[in-house]
């Protein structure tokens, strides 16, 4: 399907409200029947229609359609957050005494889920270095039921070899679920790779004015519709109409956006690298990259995420390279307009920074839609500042 139907034209049935070029907000929280028989037939059967908002709604509805498609998957789910579609994901696929298995370093809404709050319920997670396959089939057990991927990370960007993951976890029956936030349907989609449910924080590019909070899930009817049934109606993560409107507002343009993010990043990319103050850079799409080829293989882009290690012997060294940034915001998150920077020391408690922890001397930064020339600039003065 055609990337420029599914944004401008796919669920918009206009002649339903006026024709009105944008869509309805669609603001209640319950629908109307005509006869029982109608009730009786949605109570039944809420995934196929509109009976109360905290399950579908018609604003709703037309961004389900659309990131399905994005996805080239079959059907969608929209949460109130990327952290409630992990949530639902994961627990949809276990009970108690099942196992996980989940990349090492996970977005850490994720492996909080993981290594805190299922073990409650008897559920067990073994954490692996995604980068070599072969750690997947050494830590599968026979009550292994879900692999947990998520490819590129959102710090160092360690990619998984996607199908020769899914391919292994369909050998033995686990399901495999991936975090696909940092690439979104644009530049990578997993279900084409074997992936069995794809998610995504949907606050990020997907919107792309940093004003609203969202999560996704796509997959088969099948798997989605039982989803929807239990865990998703259960846990009530609702999106509300006019989140789900802003959603659709950002896919028109997330496409030019991710774009324009992804060469101005490159720029910077290369010129980052010849800075003395900067020890190493980190960016998938970079040919000094270590899974450089991996990242050509399954994915099609990498838009405005990059991280930098400084040549740092003390955290003020940091931070003053951070304060003195002054056309980065300093914040968690991505995917705006606006550039950003999240120094990892900023996880480390106060007295725990240690340059021998490589991590401890990094910082993310994000490349929003402002000019290359701009942001090189105010990096300068910063890194001066070291």
């Amino acid at each position: 399907m055609d990337l420029s139907y599914i944004i401008n034209q796919l669920g918009e049935d206009r002649e339903l409200y006026f024709n009105a070029i944008a869509p309805p907000i669609v603001q209640s929280s319950n629908f109307a029947f005509d006869t029982v028989a109608d009730l009786r037939d949605l109570l039944q059967d809420e995934y196929k229609g509109f009976l109360y908002s905290r399950g579908n709604n018609p604003t709703v509805d037309i961004l389900r359609q659309k990131l399905a498609a994005l996805d080239g998957a079959e059907d969608a789910l929209v949460f109130g957050s990327g952290a409630a579609a992990i949530f639902v994901s994961v627990l949809s696929q276990v009970k108690q005494g099942d196992h996980v298995v989940c990349v090492q370093d996970p977005y850490n809404w994720a492996r909080h889920i993981l290594e805190d709050l299922l073990p409650r319920f008897g559920v067990s997670t073994t954490f692996v270095d995604g980068v070599y396959t072969e750690n997947f089939e050494k830590a599968i057990r026979p009550n292994t039921r879900l692999i947990y991927l998520e490819s590129p990370n959102s710090f160092t960007f360690e990619l998984q070899d996607i199908e020769a993951i899914t391919r292994l976890a369909r050998s033995k029956g686990i399901v495999t679920i991936l975090d696909n936030s940092y690439c979104t349907p644009l530049y990578q989609q997993p279900g084409r790779l074997g992936v069995d449910l794809c998610l995504q924080s949907a606050t990020k590019f997907i919107s792309g004015h940093s004003d609203t909070v969202a999560g996704v899930l796509t997959g088969s009817r099948e798997m989605l519709r039982k989803i929807f049934v239990s865990e998703f109606l259960s846990v009530g993560s609702t999106i509300a109409p006019f989140s789900a409107w802003l959603l659709l507002r950002g896919l028109r343009t997330m496409e030019i956006r991710l774009k324009r993010s992804q060469e101005s990043t490159q720029e910077i990319c290369q010129w980052l690298k010849k800075q003395p103050q900067v020890e190493k850079v980190f960016y998938p799409l970079d040919p000094e990259f270590p899974q450089y080829e991996l990242a050509q293989k399954q994915m099609k882009g990498a838009a405005g995420l990059v991280t930098i290690q400084l040549k740092a012997t003390e955290a003020a060294q940091v931070e003053r390279f951070c304060n003195s940034l002054k056309n980065f915001l300093m914040a968690v998150s991505w995917g705006g307009h606006e550039s950003l920077i999240f120094p990892a020391c900023a996880a480390v408690p106060e007295g725990g920074f240690s340059a021998d922890q490589p991590k401890h001397r990094m910082v993310r930064i994000y490349i929003g839609l402002e000019e290359p020339g701009f942001l090189k600039a105010d990096l300068a003065q910063a890194l001066a500042q070291i």
